[in-house]
């Protein structure tokens, strides 16, 4: 099972275990030269606060993930809050004070997003009824065409409730479930189906066709609708919301395994990422920690291990979001790590973090810059749309 490291005097583990050892905290033992030997971070207790915090960032991938997260999610509870009190004046007629809308809220709009990608190819210009949610879309194309599907587990404000809410399921039930293998392999196709069939609704219906829908009223007062839809949410879809806040107290980001087809698509373009969890024959000690601790249940100590002569294994699973829990986890020096097979330059989770919200960010900016991101609708547009939604909803 040690292989190589093991004749190299790294490990002196038996060859059998049992399952009781396996699967011990601190099992497999292995003794691994100090050398080779990687610590996890352990915080200066005497170090000023600001350069202890500092060296955590530096230090631990995975309290460094937690803000990006956290920042994300309170960049999202703030635009959510301007839309509020957009909405507030939108839905007064005009009466209350006007708060400008939030071009952010668009990144809710997966489906404009796609249809507004569809519209700029067939149509040579970016739309201007929701260019932010284009223009979001293809930043997040961007960061995962480099680091694969990073924006989940790094940003996606869904997929980091879809953390707290597993984690919060382990502190309840001890651990985490795991679905059956048979069960799991076509359960992952439906986020696959989903991204199939919008694809193929918005594709088929022809340049003249997009166009009209593309600045067609209901297109026009989409972020609108999203909104009314959650202040006045339906039994049923209380229901549904419940039901999947359930399945993912129990299996890790059930949504985002499972039912999301922005995860689909960004499996897919990361599948082109030159950058990849690779895996080290040579210094391996096949411990399985990093398999462990995967969120995404990837073996990722048998990488490589079927091609023989290969140097290194690379994780091509579509489901990695290279959150950089087997890369932390393991104990052996620059054998998880992120890079390109043929790059030996690894990226730390500070560089890998700057990629990703650099490349976000910098996609987002050029969009302010050159005037893609607030959409043409005037606030007495909006209005005009507001007094005619109050219209209708009246009883006749």
């Amino acid at each position: 099972m040690a292989r190589t490291l093991q004749h190299a005097g790294l490990a002196d583990e038996p060859q059998h275990m049992t399952s009781t050892q396996k699967n011990a905290p601190d099992a497999p033992l292995r003794k691994i030269p100090k050398e080779l030997r990687r610590y996890k971070f352990k915080p200066d207790a005497d170090a000023h606060p600001a350069r202890r915090l500092l060296a955590r960032l530096r230090g631990d991938p995975q309290f460094l993930r937690r803000i990006v997260q956290i920042g994300f999610v309170l960049l999202s509870v703030w635009i959510g809050i301007e839309f509020f009190l957009f909405m507030r004046w939108g839905l007064s007629g005009g009466t209350e004070a006007f708060y400008p809308r939030p071009p952010g809220a668009e990144a809710f709009l997966p489906i404009s997003g796609l249809l507004g990608l569809l519209h700029w190819q067939q149509g040579g210009e970016l739309n201007q009824i929701h260019p932010a949610a284009t223009v979001i879309l293809v930043a997040i194309i961007a960061v995962s065409l480099l680091v694969r599907k990073s924006f989940c587990s790094w940003l996606c404000p869904v997929g980091t409730l879809g953390d707290w809410l597993a984690a919060l399921g382990k502190r309840l039930f001890k651990r985490n479930f795991v679905v059956w293998k048979w069960l799991d392999y076509p359960l992952r196709l439906v986020k696959y189906a989903l991204l199939v069939y919008f694809v193929f609704m918005l594709a088929t219906m022809g340049a003249a066709a997009l166009d009209m829908f593309v600045h067609s009223a209901y297109n026009r007062m989409a972020d609108v609708n999203m909104y009314q839809f959650f202040a006045h949410v339906t039994p049923r879809a209380l229901g549904i919301m419940a039901v999947l806040a359930v399945a993912s107290l129990l299996y890790h980001r059930f949504w985002c395994r499972y039912l999301c087809p922005y995860g689909a698509l960004l499996g897919i373009s990361g599948l082109l990422s030159p950058l990849r969890v690779t895996r080290v024959k040579a210094t391996c000690i096949d411990c399985e920690l990093c398999s462990r601790v995967c969120p995404s249940n990837i073996a990722v100590h048998r990488v490589g291990a079927r091609r023989a002569g290969a140097t290194v294994g690379q994780v091509w699973s579509d489901e990695c979001t290279t959150c950089m829990r087997c890369v932390d986890e393991c104990p052996v020096k620059e054998t998880l790590v992120v890079r390109s097979r043929h790059w030996p330059l690894s990226l730390s989770a500070p560089v890998v973090a700057a990629v990703v919200v650099g490349v976000f960010a910098t996609v987002t900016a050029v969009a302010m810059v050159t005037g893609h991101w607030q959409n043409a609708l005037s606030s007495a547009e909006y209005l005009h749309w507001f007094r005619q939604m109050a219209v209708d909803a009246m009883p006749h």
